[in-house]
């Protein structure tokens, strides 16, 4: 009983392993076909497509291109206002507080300073669209 399921087991191995062993001619015979013209198909395919949208294109008429003049020099974009307004800060309050001046260890004076706390450890931003002001 033994022996014979150590037989299946090796029979079912064996065939496993002969069904890989095809040669990669078998498998994908080569072609006529050069690299460069397989790539060359390929963008000829690109390039129907691109004849194809200029032909569906139309031209812009006068009141058209007034207003995307218009749209396009209202529209400045730079990294200043780019962030402020896609994302801009969420309200983290800071706590000022003064230290008045006073003697540390070892009879050092040291002068009065402020320094400053934010309310959260970390600086957050809001997504886009979401409302930052008071409800």
């Amino acid at each position: 009983m033994k022996k014979r399921r150590t037989l299946l087991m090796y029979a079912g191995v064996l065939m496993l392993l002969s069904g890989c062993s095809t040669s990669k001619d078998t498998m994908l015979p080569p072609g006529d076909s050069t690299m460069l013209e397989l790539w060359n198909d390929g963008a000829s395919t690109t390039h129907a497509t691109g004849e194809g949208r200029t032909t569906l294109r139309r031209s812009l008429n006068d009141s058209e291109r007034t207003v995307s003049t218009q749209v396009a020099e209202s529209y400045s974009r730079t990294q200043e206002n780019e962030i402020q307004q896609t994302f801009p800060r969420l309200p983290n309050p800071d706590m000022v507080m003064y230290v008045y001046p006073h003697i540390a260890e070892g009879n050092a004076p040291v002068p009065g300073y402020s320094t400053v706390f934010p309310f959260y450890s970390q600086i957050q931003y809001a997504l886009p669209g979401e409302r930052t002001g008071e409800l």
